[in-house]
């Protein structure tokens, strides 16, 4: 068996790497199967889909690790893991790195907003100083147990401060000893080649794209050539299973059946084939006792 790079080897290739969002071990098994190399555990995207609510910070620790847990038992591919805030101060932080580590963590993102958080890409939202985030981002990496677990440094100054204070306070995030820079909700493909001019040569820089969020959209080849080396689709899943779910459950609820959709969704067994059910019976039927 070929043994897959892990997330540090495999950013240490030139070529961009696209890491698609997902909220559970089916989003992440279907996932892995279109041939993604990382994916993104997104905390609005359990926020929609395990709540029901939206991404302003009522998330927790505990939720989010479960998750995690679940999904890197079912999948083999790195983790880029939203760990918000950190859910607290630095001692926080510390509990956060480990907890998501042992759950299966390759890469655990933290941001430098006030508690409760809020999505990147809504307004209103408000920093710690940057005194506070170098110290839990120093605590993030004296928690870690591995150095292949990296630690990822979001700065959501720039709606708040403007560009000139995030690309400051990214600088700063850096000097700590992050492995990657995450520069929240770039304005414009100015801003975008900016940040990429000051850090795509000293580290990992990821572009964040959301369908109707403040950063343009770009194709991966397109942010690979500016100067990105991963970029991350959060929330597309969620957005793209919601208005799959709206158009299901009204032709179920307005004609009786499924039939109008049969050709747009799996069958028993289809969905049977895609979970492995086969071949997880047959495990089991090894362990079956013979008289």
């Amino acid at each position: 068996m070929t043994l897959k790079l892990t997330l540090k080897q495999r950013l240490a290739e030139p070529r961009l790497l696209l890491a698609p969002g997902v909220y559970d071990a089916l989003s992440a098994l279907i996932a892995e199967a279109a041939g993604f190399e990382a994916l993104y555990l997104s905390g609005a995207s359990i926020a929609y889909t395990r709540l029901g609510r939206s991404d302003i910070g009522l998330t927790t620790f505990t939720e989010v690790e479960d998750t995690l847990a679940r999904i890197s038992e079912r999948v083999r591919v790195p983790l880029i893991v939203d760990a918000d805030t950190g859910f607290g101060n630095a001692l926080n932080v510390m509990r956060t790195v480990r907890g998501f580590e042992r759950a299966g963590a390759a890469m655990i993102q933290l941001e430098d907003q006030t508690s409760p958080k809020r999505c990147g890409h809504l307004e209103g939202k408000t920093l710690v100083p940057v005194a506070e985030m170098c110290g839990k981002l120093r605590a993030a990496l004296d928690a870690r147990q591995s150095a292949e677990t990296l630690i990822l440094a979001r700065t959501d100054a720039l709606a708040v401060e403007g560009l000139d204070a995030a690309l400051e306070r990214a600088e700063a995030y850096l000097e700590c000893g992050v492995d990657a820079l995450f520069i929240e909700a770039l304005r414009s493909p100015q801003q975008m080649d900016a940040a990429c001019v000051r850090f795509a040569g000293r580290a990992p820089l990821l572009a964040n794209m959301v369908e109707g969020g403040q950063t343009p959209i770009e194709s991966a080849a397109e942010l690979g050539a500016r100067g990105f080396r991963i970029a991350i689709v959060p929330g597309g899943t969620a957005r793209a299973v919601a208005h799959t779910l709206q158009g299901y459950y009204a032709s179920l609820a307005a004609q009786g059946t499924t039939a109008p959709w049969r050709d747009r969704m799996l069958d028993f067994d289809g969905l049977n084939a895609l979970i492995g059910t086969p071949e997880l019976l047959a495990r089991g039927r090894g362990y079956d006792v013979t008289p």
